[in-house]
């Protein structure tokens, strides 16, 4: 990630290699370049094998999501679970939180922690790729009972194949008054695994304040649930993008 300092910026690393290699970047050209807290265009001025110097030309404007969105994902085969970290990137998430769900399978829990490294490159790509401001936050493996209690106060749901579960919208409606309101706000969404959440894993999200909730008659899969789950909570409580300037505490 470059740092912004008198009208110039460095990128190095990973970063500077794929821009100069794969991307082969030259002298003169125009690219826009992040810092985490604002976006400029910048003209690349030299383009070496580690390192590319930039010159600053003009700051962008850098929408910021009032929405503050965790997913609570449960670990699934690792194809999928990459699948959906990308996707979830790509669709808004901030923060993403693996859970060792109990119907989770065992081996894929003890070699999870082995994949972080590679979690993390993927959410870092697919947040380039979506040009977001920010890269999501990827927590550490957690059971769903401490996940559940770590969670920002705010919309809590938990994703749920009962058929008691409320749908999705209508737990969502009344929310959407606090976004014109100007404030943030936190959403949580627990996805569990194939063969879904245990009694307990239920008994102990409702104590935590997440209300059961469903996404329709049809069964999806984890990471299909996850696409489905972000997009209608995007579409429920509208886009709601504003200037980073402007966006309320």
């Amino acid at each position: 990630m470059p740092r912004f300092e008198a009208g110039a910026a460095v990128l190095r690393g990973d970063a500077a290699h794929h821009m100069g290699r794969v991307l082969r970047a030259e002298p003169g050209q125009l690219f826009e370049l992040s810092d985490a807290e604002s976006v400029w265009l910048a003209r690349a001025e030299r383009v070496g094998r580690d390192s590319i110097e930039f010159m600053l030309v003009e700051q962008l404007p850098t929408p910021l999501s009032r929405l503050r969105i965790t997913i609570l994902l449960s670990i699934v085969k690792f194809d999928r679970f990459e699948w959906a970290l990308e996707k979830a990137t790509e669709l808004g998430a901030d923060e993403i939180v693996p859970l060792t769900a109990e119907r989770s399978e065992k081996g894929l829990v003890s070699a999870s922690a082995k994949r972080a490294a590679r979690w993390e490159k993927i959410i870092f790509e697919a947040a380039q790729q979506a040009r977001r401001l920010r890269v999501p936050a990827l927590g550490k493996a957690a059971t769903p009972r401490k996940a559940f209690g770590d969670v920002p106060d705010g919309i809590r749901l938990l994703l749920s194949e009962r058929s008691g579960a409320r749908p999705m919208r209508e737990v969502l409606g009344p929310s959407a008054t606090l976004l014109r309101e100007g404030k943030i706000l936190p959403v949580v969404l627990a996805i569990g695994p194939e063969g879904g959440w245990t009694d307990a894993e239920i008994s102990a999200a409702i104590t935590a304040n997440f209300a059961e909730i469903s996404l329709g008659a049809a069964i999806l899969r984890t990471e299909t649930a996850v696409c489905a789950a972000l997009a209608a909570v995007q579409y429920a409580l509208g886009e709601s993008r504003t200037p980073v300037e402007e966006a309320a505490p």
